[in-house]
């Protein structure tokens, strides 16, 4: 099975983790922490064994690491080539407030880079699916498939518009914030939560998105095949290439996703990246 069809049928189990989340939405389902101290629910665990169970069916020679089940030696994701990064309920505090804002995360992983993603939000049936080399689209409830692109300058009547986490920042981030204006002018915010603020570069909807506050690979990996399918990238506070290597730490560093040929790109990279 090529990787488009992997990404077809990934895209068919996030739909059916998505379905099995919806039950338990806004039903005042019982929350639990983990060791550390992030929230549970039952939503994640049926989710989790939808997908765990589909992809090992699906190509059993490809490992899983979701993060309800990532207590995987480091030594034994050092020896893997290629596997799958889950996130089985992205935005579990989102869900858990029943805000609709949370997504199901599938991405296949190959030696550290992002081969495709799927991003579905299971409160209106939409999936976002891409990968570098395959494209990117936007899958409606009603099974309607357009492709997605980047948009590499501001339309004339916006403003240029950052995404930021509704509940998650960091002083430096809230300082890049407030000295980006001098490179691009005034900002529009745009406030959403889970993996959609990529999916909102990835449709053309927003224009950049700096996170300088913790997240966890399996956070990212998914709509960063997204956002990379629709002409989009995400690099590190160094220029680099974001990647997923298997370290022993699942916490990502800091990034910035944006347009890769967007006409302001260099300059606003030139005032930010580390020297």
């Amino acid at each position: 099975m090529n990787d488009l069809q992997l990404m077809h049928e990934a895209v068919t189990l996030a739909q059916r983790a998505g379905e099995a989340i919806l039950p338990f939405w806004r039903s005042d389902v019982a929350v639990s922490n983990k060791a550390d101290n992030s929230p549970v629910t039952a939503a994640d665990l049926a989710a989790h064994r939808i997908i765990a169970d589909g992809l090992h069916a699906l190509a059993p020679h490809i490992p899983v690491l979701s993060e309800e089940d990532c207590d995987i030696a480091p030594a034994v994701r050092e020896g893997w080539t290629r596997w799958w990064l889950v996130d089985p309920l992205d935005g579990t505090k989102e869900f858990i407030a029943g805000s609709e804002e949370f997504t199901v995360n599938i991405a296949l992983v190959d030696k550290g880079e992002v081969v495709f993603g799927v991003v579905a939000t299971p409160t209106n049936g939409r999936c976002y699916f891409g990968g570098r080399d395959l494209g990117a689209w936007h899958l409606t409830a009603g099974g309607l498939t357009r492709a997605i692109r980047v948009r590499t300058a501001a339309p004339a009547d916006a403003r240029f518009t950052v995404v930021a986490s509704r509940r998650h920042s960091s002083p430096e981030q809230e300082a890049l914030l407030a000295s980006l204006g001098a490179s691009v002018g005034e900002l529009a915010l745009a406030n959403i939560g889970s993996s959609l603020k990529f999916c909102l570069l990835a449709e053309g909807l927003a224009d950049f998105y700096p996170r300088l506050a913790p997240t966890s690979q399996w956070d990212t990996a998914a709509a960063q095949g997204v956002l990379e399918g629709a002409g989009g990238e995400v690099i590190d506070l160094a220029g680099q290439p974001f990647r997923y290597p298997p370290r022993e730490s699942l916490l990502n560093p800091f990034f910035l996703a944006l347009p890769s040929d967007a006409e302001w790109r260099d300059a606003l990279l030139g005032s930010i990246l580390e020297p």
